[in-house]
């Protein structure tokens, strides 16, 4: 945040997934993809249908959430309904600076203006509607994200206000002092993100915990380093260091329910800790490990 902070217009598009339309996808397609052989290939993957319970739907709207194309599929649909329209439509009707951050059918918008805000948030709805999507009423808000004031200027420390926050791909975005006392933007794992991670995880152990003690751990020691290399930047190693205390003790727990007489005591869990080792939840991404090197 450069700027500062400002005003954040975090934008949430109802089922869009469900609703994407294969008319104007096509028309977009039209635009960036000369090969036939690939634009057959795509439209018969649109045309594949999706199973469901058993049964076999084929929806003239949409493609499934989770497809290996789709992310693929809803940049290109929103970079012609969103992107270009912002650049070459908005922005030079904007009194002062805005930038939008999007990945798929996830993004925000932030702006130097209140009033800059509210007119993109009027006007947002009429430009998805032309293509068939809708924003979600209760996710789609303004988040007055202004950097805030210093403690002891005015308010005694503590008594500030807390800042508003702001969720993307997985983030919390919050303000936050930094260790000489400046307010920096920080990013943490979200907490359904996490929670979602947690439970993932105690369903692998819950299936495999009849498995060989190292073939867990090699999965455990994988699905941590995973979750490192995605969630692990600057500001972040708390949630780490929670993510990993967590595996640990729903490792135990099922372990402790291989059978009913196979109670997992604490100590003799940490003594498999020392043949089996948890690696450290390390901060992949981290600003001060790259400055540190000449």
């Amino acid at each position: 945040m450069a700027t500062g902070g400002g005003w954040v217009l975090e934008v949430d598009i109802r089922k869009f997934f469900d609703h994407l339309d294969h008319g104007h996808l096509r028309d977009f397609l039209d635009r960036r993809v000369r090969d036939g052989v690939l634009r057959r290939a795509i439209d018969k993957w649109l045309k594949a249908g999706v199973l469901e319970a058993g049964c076999v739907t084929h929806p003239d709207t949409g493609t499934p959430q989770g497809g290996v194309i789709s992310p693929l599929l809803a940049n290109i649909y929103l970079h012609e309904v969103v992107d270009t329209w912002f650049e070459t439509q908005i922005k030079p009707r904007l009194a002062g600076r805005a930038t939008l951050i999007r990945y798929a059918d996830d993004f925000v918008i932030a702006f130097t203006s209140e009033q800059d805000a509210r007119r993109v948030l009027a006007t947002l709805p009429k430009r998805l509607g032309r293509y068939g999507l809708s924003l979600h009423p209760d996710k789609t808000r303004l988040i007055d994200f202004r950097r805030p004031s210093f403690p002891g200027r005015g308010k005694p420390a503590g008594k500030w206000p807390r800042p508003e926050t702001f969720d993307l791909l997985g983030f919390t975005h919050l303000w936050g002092l930094s260790r000489r006392g400046c307010w920096v933007v920080q990013r943490r794992t979200a907490r359904d993100r996490l929670s979602r991670s947690l439970k993932a995880i105690s369903r692998w152990c819950r299936y495999h915990r009849h498995k060989p003690i190292a073939w867990q751990h090699a999965g455990l020691v994988r699905k941590l380093k995973g979750h490192c290399a995605y969630y692990g930047i600057t500001g972040n190693g708390q949630r780490l260091w929670l993510f990993r205390y967590s595996l640990l003790r729903i490792w135990h727990k099922w372990l402790s329910r291989r059978s009913q007489c196979a109670w997992l005591k604490w100590d003799a869990f940490h003594r498999l800790q020392l043949r089996y080792p948890m690696p450290a939840a390390i901060v992949v991404q981290s600003v001060y490990r790259q400055a540190a090197k000449p």
